[in-house]
């Protein structure tokens, strides 16, 4: 999968946190969160602005992007959205696991909390 094919997965969530520093802090830490991450690739890179993860599997293809707009302080708005495809039904028992249990969102926060950390 490559960065032209995510707009057509399907929307999931998103989650938007306020980070205390500026777009380049923030982009630092966003281009080592995700190191050592099994089942994700870059696909799109655009420093500063948008970051966006990709990846595959028999139950899911999916994207996590990263938004990043500079505020009027100088701080820095950090959304991470998620997109993804769920085939058949061994897919949509894994969409229940991990989208209806609400694992996938605890996780997605604590990595934009792990971010607004690191950043300061």
């Amino acid at each position: 999968m490559d960065a032209t094919e995510i707009p057509a997965l399907p929307f999931v969530d998103e989650h938007t946190t306020t980070v205390e520093a500026d777009t380049d802090a923030v982009w630092r830490e966003l281009t080592t969160l995700m190191d050592g991450s099994r089942g994700f690739r870059v696909a799109l890179s655009t420093p500063g602005k948008e970051l966006a993860y990709v990846g595959q599997h028999p139950f899911s293809t999916y994207a996590l992007l990263f938004h990043l707009v500079e505020t009027p302080q100088g701080h820095t708005r950090l959304r991470a959205e998620t997109r993804a495809r769920f085939p058949g039904r061994a897919g949509a028992v894994y969409r229940g696991l991990v989208i209806g249990t609400g694992a996938h969102a605890v996780v997605v926060r604590h990595m934009l909390k792990k971010v607004r950390r690191n950043s300061l």
